[in-house]
């Protein structure tokens, strides 16, 4: 079996340039590999200049660059495992894309999310909030066009998603009847997601890890954990599951089901963010990056 790792800091569609910083970082603290190649995409990392609107989306050209740049990676490498180390919540279109064509009827997805990201584009112009519609082929967004293998929607289980917490634009989750694992029926066992895989006979599971999922109090580098952020401040649900009961989940499924991807979306570092920052705006560091600069003519 051939796994490949893709670093993918895709900070595009979530508009926010610290998803580039936390991928990387991501990156040297996921378990290392002998065996799995691992492949970095190339991503913009001019920040400063801002991304244009294009038929409802922020920074449409750019982003469908990147997922074809994994698009090609999947097909010359034809791997059967993949893991993707993000970035936004759009790293997971063309590794779950890929997938899903390989393994068929076979595969199925589950979301671990505390947002279930499936608005359209008359609710939102970032894309990460639109990609597991854009997965199912909900919508009219222009990612849907890059779709070669739509997932059938009860191929899906949103697992930690704050069912009392959807705003108007994630509407589509309770209409479209997309099966729901809450938090409070995750805490004790994971067996509503169990009774799913065996119900839809899925054998192959990509696994979609929005650290957003977790609760703050219990893992510090995800979105919500935004130091002297309130909740009314976030604006949106706050994860409510526990980094151990995750793991206990995905043991659990890796019994009954073989795990083939795995994307771990939205690692923000707000310690390591706020330090580097500060720390970039001292003469000293200034100074010795223009010394390496000047050393190296």
């Amino acid at each position: 079996m051939k796994t490949i790792r893709l670093i993918a800091p895709i900070w595009q569609g979530g508009v926010n340039p610290d998803y580039y910083f936390g991928a990387e970082l991501l990156s040297h603290i996921v378990p290392p590999s002998n065996t799995a190649e691992t492949f970095k995409i190339v991503v913009d990392d001019n920040f400063e200049k801002k991304l244009p609107l294009e038929n409802g989306t922020e920074g449409k050209s750019v982003q469908i660059f990147q997922i074809r740049q994994i698009e090609n990676i999947l097909k010359i490498k034809s791997p059967d495992k993949i893991i993707v180390l993000g970035g936004d919540c759009s790293i997971s279109q063309a590794p779950f894309d890929y997938l899903s064509g390989k393994y068929g009827k076979n595969f199925g997805i589950i979301w671990l999310d505390a947002h279930p990201d499936i608005s359209t584009v008359e609710d939102t112009t970032h894309n990460h909030e639109m990609i597991l519609a854009t997965l199912i082929a909900y919508g009219k967004s222009d990612f849907i066009k890059e779709m070669k293998n739509p997932v059938e929607k009860n191929r899906v289980i949103y697992a930690g998603l704050i069912e009392k917490e959807l705003r108007h634009i994630d509407r589509a989750a309770k209409e479209l009847g997309i099966k729901i694992a809450p938090p409070e029926d995750l805490k004790n066992d994971s067996e509503i997601i169990l009774k799913w895989i065996s119900e839809n006979k899925i054998e192959k599971i990509a696994v979609h890890f929005d650290l957003d999922v977790l609760d703050r109090e219990d893992f510090r580098s995800n979105t919500c954990a935004k130091p002297h952020t309130t909740k009314k401040e976030y604006g949106a649900a706050m994860g409510e599951l526990y980094l151990n009961d995750v793991i206990r989940i995905l043991s659990d499924v890796d019994k009954v089901a073989e795990i083939v991807g795995l994307a771990i979306a939205e690692h923000m570092p707000y310690d390591a963010i706020n330090l580097r920052n500060g720390l970039s705006k001292l003469n000293i560091f200034i100074a010795s990056f223009m010394v390496i600069c000047s050393s190296s003519d």
